[in-house]
């Protein structure tokens, strides 16, 4: 029996899924059949029964790797910016300066000052920004290296966190 690190899991899991899919499809190949009325029904290779099987092992195996690794992002931690932060907190802490560097990126395209067409009877409008786009495009570079930077430690650390579960039939 093989262990694995978290960073693996994280690739089976996607790998457990995608074969439960292609189950699923199965299921509904093997599950009818067409012929003509009065004669015999055809051979299959597996019966639906059988795939049912399959999936049902693959989904316990997919619960147990779920369960493992929700303990192991709990229980973990990442060093960012002098705080030790739980992983799944810096999954999320990321996702969310993600976030802001997008919206931040918004604001740093902007022009600091447009004419606005059809507004008026020869007045013009001018829509006129109330901050400076050059601070949130510098703004958005920076919360996009923290991220960066915290993903990484998550990755490193998924790589160190090694899970109890069986891959030797996956892998």
């Amino acid at each position: 029996m093989s262990n694995l690190s978290l960073a693996e899991a994280v690739k089976l899991k996607s790998v457990l899924a995608k074969r439960i899919h292609e189950l699923e499809e199965e299921m509904d190949r093997v599950a009818f059949v067409e012929m003509e009325k009065g004669s015999k029904k055809p051979k299959q290779a597996r019966s639906l029964s059988q795939v049912e099987e399959e999936i049902d092992d693959i989904r316990k195996d997919f619960r147990l790797l779920d369960k493992l690794m929700y303990r192991a992002n709990f229980e973990n931690e990442v060093s960012f910016n002098g705080e030790e932060l739980a992983i799944v907190e810096a999954i999320e802490l990321a996702t969310q300066l993600r976030a802001k560097a997008r919206k931040f990126k918004e604001f740093g395209a902007a022009a600091k000052e447009e004419i606005q067409y059809g507004y008026g009877e020869g007045t013009p409008i001018v829509r006129r920004a109330m901050f400076d786009p050059e601070e949130y495009r510098v703004k958005a570079v920076e919360l996009e290296r923290l991220a960066n930077r915290l993903s990484n430690a998550v990755n490193t650390k998924n790589y160190s966190i090694v899970l109890d579960f069986d891959s030797d039939k996956y892998f």
